[in-house]
């Protein structure tokens, strides 16, 4: 499992939106693994999803940055 935050991110994501994410400048990722670790910090439904599953929301968070267009 990667420990930084863009890979860490990746991993997070579907497959299809992986593929897309990595194509993009490492700048960009960096940017939306910042947004995505936002997400995970500031959202306390997402702390008691944590609790049951941690993958489940990560990739939650990871769902909703690209939907709000932080993309």
């Amino acid at each position: 499992m990667p420990t930084d935050p863009v890979g860490r991110f990746l991993v997070a994501l579907d497959p299809k939106h992986r593929e897309a994410v990595a194509a993009r400048p490492r700048e960009e990722q960096e940017r939306l693994a910042a947004a995505w670790e936002r997400e995970l910090e500031a959202d306390t439904e997402l702390d008691t999803l944590d609790e049951l599953s941690p993958p489940a929301a990560e990739a939650e968070a990871a769902r909703r940055v690209l939907e709000s267009g932080t993309d």
